[in-house]
This record gives structure tokens, sequence and C-alpha cells, in this order.
């Protein structure tokens, strides 16, 4: 290793003070910050918030100080059907219901991982992968499905928000320093020869620990509860006693076993048109494997225009914080220039930034329009989840090359597949790491 000589730092600043426009340049970005500095207007003027796919979606939702992206796109997903099928106005379904079951079968889930790694070091990869982070908001697709096939859906008046799904670090906080206790016993347990009885029942009295930890900071989730509510033409309508499950098979009934996951992950360790797994990855022990189909960009993005055209959103995940605008709700790659700003080069392939680390699925939309001219797509209309101050009153413009860049992630009906590719996910998906960039969680 070279250290860094106090000549070559003096050359350095001799250089940088008599380079006029750097020094402009300094002004600017000191006084405004660095990102106000590199902006483009053209990105917006590039971008107006017009499309030739419009779909009808009601009000934006908001996640709050809280990572549950990922589980308001999906339930915003179900939300679009329920408005246009029953002409409802501002309605929403309880985020703090599947939040509330989230963690309470990711505890389970963590559990049950470091039961399995009992054998393996403290020190060893996968166990403390697991110590890092023993339960977060974030999750994917395939997860929430699993929510949804074993406890249903309610609507928002049945469970409202919380102050602790609204603002989740102290939960965060707390249950992770449990479930990190916790993990402490069972390995005990398990080298001191206990029986794997006596171990399962040791973590379903830690499981009823978490359960009331949950109930006090979340509230009870309804086991029954009555649907109240005028459509847009005033009708009154009233459905009572129903169940969570019921109540998904009679407002939302999407068979979710009829969707799946399409990546786009251009690194050589994953060819396209395969499958692909991610190991500790998910939250319901027993529920759906999460579960990909690798295809290459064109594929990618006419699999989600053609479930558009026949009106219906699409979930998918992106890196969010990539070249995007919160304010105007702008994800363009000339948002900023930050290349000419520092007269540095910062372009990297895609590729490049999964493999190295640069970028990875940090957040969870919906696709609700896309503008197309001459068949082809050139920008579209997204679903956030921050509320009506950002964006136009929450929607974003996505630039085609945008989502080439940084979207890896849909969720298409299969149908929607080609034969071939419905042949290649009937395939037993290849497992990676846990560690995989296509295992963040959104």
């Amino acid at each position: 290793m070279s250290v860094i000589e106090p000549t070559v730092t003096k050359k350095f600043h001799d250089t940088f003070v008599e380079n006029n426009k750097q020094n402009a340049l300094q002004r600017g970005v000191v006084k405004n910050g660095i990102t106000a500095s590199a902006q483009n207007q053209s990105a917006e003027v590039n971008n107006v918030p017009v499309f030739s796919v419009d779909l009808t979606t009601g009000k934006v939702a908001n996640q709050k100080q809280s990572g549950r992206c990922w589980m308001f796109a999906a339930l915003n997903t179900f939300r679009h059907k329920m408005i246009n099928s029953f002409n409802l106005k501002d309605f929403e379904l309880s985020q703090n219901y599947t939040f509330f079951w989230d963690k309470y079968e990711k505890s389970n889930y963590f559990y049950e991982n470091i039961i399995a790694t009992a054998d393996q070091e403290l020190d060893s990869r996968k166990v403390a992968f697991l110590l890092a982070t023993p339960q977060q908001d974030g999750g994917q697709w395939d997860m929430i499905v699993s929510l949804f096939q074993k406890y249903g859906v309610v609507p928002k008046t049945a469970m409202p928000e919380s102050s602790n799904s609204s603002n989740s670090r102290d939960l965060n906080n707390y249950l992770n320093k449990k479930l990190r206790k916790d993990a402490t016993i069972l390995r005990e347990l398990i080298a001191s020869g206990k029986t794997t009885a006596d171990v399962q029942m040791a973590k379903e009295a830690m499981l009823g620990e978490v359960y009331n930890f949950l109930a006090i900071s979340l509230g009870t989730p309804p086991e029954t509860f009555d649907f109240e509510y005028r459509d847009e033409e005033k009708n009154y309508h009233l459905d009572q006693n129903l169940t969570p499950q019921s109540f998904y098979e009679k407002y939302v009934g999407v068979n979710l076993d009829d969707y799946v996951s399409v990546i786009n992950a251009p690194t050589t360790d994953k060819p396209y048109n395969q499958t692909y797994t991610v190991e500790m990855l998910g939250n319901v022990v027993g529920g759906k494997e999460v579960k990909y189909i690798n295809v290459d960009m064109t594929t990618f993005k006419k699999l989600a225009v053609a479930q558009l055209e026949q009106g219906e959103s699409v979930w998918f995940g992106c890196d969010v914080g990539q070249s995007s605008t919160r304010d105007s709700g702008i994800m363009s790659l000339d948002a900023y220039d930050m290349n000419d700003l520092f007269d540095i080069d910062f372009t990297m392939t895609k590729a490049e930034r999964l493999d190295f680390g640069e970028s990875l699925m940090t957040h969870a939309m919906v696709l609700t329009g896309v503008d197309l001219i001459d068949g082809a797509s050139v920008k579209w209309k997204v679903e956030n989840s921050w509320g009506e101050k950002v964006g136009d009153k929450g929607f974003f413009v996505m630039s085609d090359t945008w989502m080439d860049e940084y979207t890896y992630q849909i969720v298409v009906r299969k149908e929607l597949l080609s034969p071939e590719l419905q042949e290649v996910w009937k395939q037993e998906p290849t497992v990676l790491a846990p560690w995989d960039p296509m295992g963040a969680l959104a």
C-alpha cells in the first residue's frame, strides 16, 4: 500500500485553485448542494406526464416513515381493481393488517433459520447475515403473496394505520433486539443437546411474546368485520361478518398463482431464460417460494406493456434513488448531469452496478400507464406510495432508458409469457446466495 505524499496533494490543490471553471462550480455547489446544482430542466421537458395508455387508479397512498413500499404496491394493484369493479372512491386496503402478519411470520422465519444454522459458527457468513438484520420492513412479491394466501386482506377501516406502522423505526429496533436475544437462547438449547421438541416449545413461547409485542404496537388483527361504504353514486352498501379470507375472495378475487416474477439481471452468473430463487429469502415458512425468470430487457418491457394494455397495473421493483427527482417526480438518466459537474465519468453498465454493489432493488411501485409511439415505449407512468406532495400528486414519470438501467423486477400474468418461457418457468430454479443482489428487499 502506498501513502499519499504531501507533494501530490499540493499539486492537486494548486491545479484546482488555478482553474476558474472549477472555482465557479465550487461556489454554486457549496451554496446549493450537489443534486440541486446538477439538476437538468430538460429531464422535465422530455418527460411530460401524458400517456397513451393511462389506467384509472384513484389517489396515491402514503407509506410514511416505513419501508412498506412492496406491500403498498401490491395492495394498490388490488385497490385499482376494486375501485373499477365496485365504483369506490378514496378507498384503501389495510397496510397495517398485512404489516402485522409480515412481522409475525418474519420472526418465525428468523427463528427457523437460526435453528437450521445452529451447527455453524457465529462468524460464518450465513449466521452473520441472519444476525445483521433479523427482520426489516422490506419484502418481495412472492413474500406478499404468501401473506395474502394465508391471512387474506381487510379494508383500511377494519384495521387503520397505527403510529408504529407509519413510523416503524422503534418497532424494528426492539423487535430485532428480541430476535437476537432469542437467537442466543435457541443456539444454547441446541448446543446443550435439547430435543427438537424442546427447541420448538421454546420457539413457540418466543412467538407468543412476538405476537403480544405486535398487538400492543400495531393493534389486534380482526378475525371478522363489516364492510360498509358508499360508492361514487352515493349508494349505500353493507356486507357483514366477513373474514379477511372471505373478503379477499369476494372483493379482490385475484388468483395469485397466475402471476410470475420477471427480472432483468444482465450479469454473467444469471443467464437469460432461466429461473432463480434466493436462499433464506422469505417470510412465511411453508409459503410461496421466491422465484424469478430472468429475461432480456426487450422481453421485460413487452410483458409490462401487454399487461397495461389489457387494463391491469404492474407491480415493479427498481433502484429509485438513482437519477430521480423527488419533488418533480422524474426518473430519467438526464435528471442530473454529475459527469459535467465534477468532470468525472460515473458511467457503469447495469451488470457492473449489480456486481460491484452500486445498485440493487430498493423500492417497489406500480406501473399505471405507458406512452407508446409507433408501438415502442418512451416513458412510463408510476404510482408511488409517498403521498401526494411529491411528483405529480404522487405520480412519477419514468423514462424508457431509466427503466432499462434501474428497473429489475415486474410481476405479470403467467399467460403473457411466450410458450417457450412458460416451459422455462416450470424448471427448478437455480439457488442464489442469500446476499445476492436479486435478494434485495424493496
